[in-house]
């Protein structure tokens, strides 16, 4: 039972990230947070994804006379790409959520979800999202 648990440490790994990552999206109301936590839960995907595609005893796929030119001595490429990919285009997502949330600061003077709701539905904001900051500090 033991041996399961050292044999997938790095399943367990992405559940914890997982779950802190999605803590972070839905119960956290200021915005820069919740992208914080939606980047911690594309790196817990992106850890998932990499670990499947790893082949024992496999090799970088460069052909050499020790393996032999048959495809099951090496690894496949393909998974490494996708993922490095989709850090790219999440790098990009990050870097206009940024700059969403500098312009939604500009125009409402905070970054909570429920101030900047209230602002834009017109209604005057509840005092509890005034009293978890206004989004500049913490």
């Amino acid at each position: 039972m033991f041996e399961m648990f050292t044999d997938r440490y790095v399943y367990l790994l992405v559940v914890v990230l997982m779950a802190i990552g999605l803590y972070g999206m839905f119960a956290i109301p200021h915005l820069a947070k919740k992208v914080i936590g939606m980047v911690i839960f594309q790196t817990a995907i992106y850890i998932f994804y990499i670990d499947g595609s790893v082949k024992d005893g496999g090799t970088a796929p460069i052909i050499d006379e020790a393996f032999g030119t048959e495809a099951a001595n090496y690894m496949n490429p393909l998974p490494h790409l996708l993922i490095l990919t989709a850090i790219v285009v999440g790098v990009g997502i990050v870097g206009v959520a940024f700059a969403l949330m500098q312009r939604i600061h500009d125009a409402c003077g905070s970054l909570d979800e429920a101030t900047v709701l209230a602002l834009l539905t017109g209604r005057s904001p509840t005092p509890l999202a005034d009293e978890a900051g206004s989004g500049g500090g913490a």
